[in-house]
């Protein structure tokens, strides 16, 4: 005689039901799907067109502010506070150094809408900075006109100060001279009278 009672199920197995579960199977895939359509529409889309690198043609001012004192507080806007402010990003750099290398970083010329690549010059570019080199004179050269001005100038200025130092010592001669005269002006009796006697020279 069976000792478990007609109809209970007693093999302690789990029963799967193969419908329900490929049911849910194909629902995580098309959720998946979806998901995936919605990340490539959201996504970056066609590459960004950026201009290439362009030299600088403004000054970087980095000395205005050197040496001064400047009272900060938590609560003082960004382009206030201690250090450098750039305008472009809205961010504060503590220091020059850091600060040049914002400007001249990735982030920043994103933000001014170049790449980091260098337009690459043609030939004609490259001769015409050439040409232009060549009419621009150098600050630094000089010819030997320029040469023989500069050596009559600093001739004249070394006679001027001799001229100068000998009429200095003209005067201070005159001046002693003078002095030795006003002494022996003086009567010898009104001056020992007065204490004057010793202070005067040993020459007669």
């Amino acid at each position: 005689m069976a000792n478990n009672p007609v109809g209970v199920d007693n093999t302690f197995r789990k029963k799967i039901d193969r419908e329900e579960f490929l049911q849910r199977a194909r629902e995580r895939e098309r959720q998946e799907q979806e998901e995936d359509e919605r990340r490539r529409s959201k996504g970056k889309g066609p590459p960004v067109q950026r201009k290439p690198l362009k030299q600088r043609d403004y000054e970087i001012d980095l000395e205005s502010r050197l040496g001064k004192t400047q009272v900060v507080t938590p609560i003082a806007p960004l382009s206030q506070q201690a250090g450098y402010y750039c305008s472009v990003c809205e961010c504060v750099v503590k220091d020059s150094a850091n600060y040049l290398d914002h400007i001249n970083g990735k982030k920043h010329q994103r933000a001014l809408g170049m790449s980091m690549r260098v337009e690459r010059a043609s030939l004609e570019q490259v001769q015409q900075r050439f040409e232009l080199l060549k009419k621009r004179k150098p600050s630094g050269s000089f010819s030997e006109k320029d040469l023989d001005e500069r050596i009559q100038k600093q001739q004249e200025e070394e006679e001027e100060r001799k001229r100068l130092k000998r009429e200095r010592k003209k005067e201070k001669k005159e001046k002693e001279k003078a002095a030795l005269q006003d002494q022996e002006d003086v009567d010898p009796d009104i001056a020992a009278m007065m204490g004057f006697g010793g202070f005067g020279t040993s020459k007669k």
